[in-house]
């Protein structure tokens, strides 16, 4: 249900699940995310396999996988042969075996191991052609406006002013960009905080870094806007998927903090108790890990037990990453380390639990 731009029940359109595989060479059906998810982020929590999307704008299947930690071409990841998704489900989705000797099933079902699948909803199909400059080019794609969440599939045409819509109706805060067709290119990030001018690669450690990737274009309520990059934009007519996220009231937000080096150190209002948080140093030189936690594989404060990343295929973190809490109205750093070391820039995405009140009035709890 939405209110006032808002959502109630964000577990409508964001839920997380988690299981212990059971057999190594067995396919699997996953229930209890509530709906049929249009994303599907996942990674074995306890060993260091991929992580993996799968989204239904590219449908399921072997060849249709792209993992965030590499630079791969779509279907690359899954030529270790260690399972995949091969459907959409009502409820979740199912995964088969690989091609690995035996039919292998490592990365969904090994037994005894550990698993997470993060699961977006999107569901209205568009289609259409892109704008601006340079030739058209078609492209197809899932929407949810309630929640500002799209999926959308290009075709590039190299051209520096390529117009994409992202059928949102909003101004889209974050884009992830990947290239699927064309040789090894990194993931790139659009980030409001950092502006039109800047940009930075979900599959590295790198700090942003000033770039034309956006032709310096805030992106409207309709297109978001690119240059003649082809790691974004290949004159070759590769194919390319985005992810496009807007903020709603009571379910994301994206933005920025700088961290102050104390163990009493910055609180982030989002006005939701977040469910999920991604965390990037954008400004150390050095580099810095992108960062998950989430309520789920740990389910009271002082999350920094369960640090998933993005850009890596390593197991849950139990290092000193920093102590997050999630409280009922945004999230709290707890120490100096990681998230709140050394008085550097960090951007975040959000999505939530419960609204801080939702449309009845009903207030959300801290814990």
């Amino acid at each position: 249900m939405s209110y006032t731009n808002g959502l109630d029940k964000p577990t409508d359109y964001f839920n997380t699940i988690l299981w212990t595989g059971a057999s190594d060479t067995a396919g699997r059906s996953f229930t209890g995310v509530g709906f049929r998810p249009d994303l599907v982020w996942s990674k074995i929590r306890d060993d260091t396999y991929n992580h993996n999307w799968f989204d239904s704008v590219r449908t399921a299947g072997s060849d249709k996988e792209l993992n965030s930690n590499t630079t791969g071409a779509e279907g690359s990841g899954d030529t270790d042969g260690y399972g995949f998704i091969s459907s959409f489900d009502t409820d979740g989705f199912t995964s088969a075996p690989g091609t690995a000797s035996g039919g292998r099933n490592l990365e969904y079902n090994q037994n005894g191991n550990t698993f997470v699948a993060w699961n977006w909803k999107a569901g209205t199909s568009v289609s259409g052609t892109t704008t601006g400059s340079g030739t058209g080019k078609a492209y197809t794609g899932s929407v949810s406006t309630d929640a500002g969440f799209s999926i959308i599939k290009y075709i590039g045409n190299g051209t520096a002013g390529h117009q994409i819509p992202h059928h949102l109706n909003s101004v889209p805060k974050m884009i992830i960009l990947k290239n699927i067709t064309g040789g090894s290119e990194n993931w790139f990030v659009y980030h409001a905080s950092l502006g039109n001018t800047k940009d930075i690669h979900l599959n590295t450690t790198g700090a942003s870094a000033t770039a034309d990737s956006w032709n310096n274009t805030t992106p409207t309520s309709t297109v978001w806007t690119m240059s003649d990059q082809s790691a974004i934009n290949s004159t070759d007519g590769n194919d390319h998927i985005a992810y496009c996220f807007s903020e709603k009231k009571g379910y994301s937000k994206f933005g920025k903090y700088t961290s102050i080096n104390s163990h009493d150190s910055t609180f982030v209002y989002l006005g939701f108790k977040p469910s999920m948080i991604i965390f990037k140093n954008t400004s150390y030189s050095g580099g810095s890990d992108w960062n998950i936690l989430d309520r789920t594989r740990y389910t009271f404060n002082g999350s920094s037990e369960a640090v998933l990343e993005p850009n890596t295929s390593d197991a849950e973190n139990y290092s000193a990453f920093g102590e997050v809490d999630f409280l009922s109205n945004g999230f709290k750093i707890r120490n100096n380390n990681g998230v709140s070391s050394g008085g550097y820039d960090h951007i975040y995405m959000a999505f939530a639990e419960n609204p801080f009140v939702t449309s009845t009035g009903v207030p959300a709890t801290a814990r």
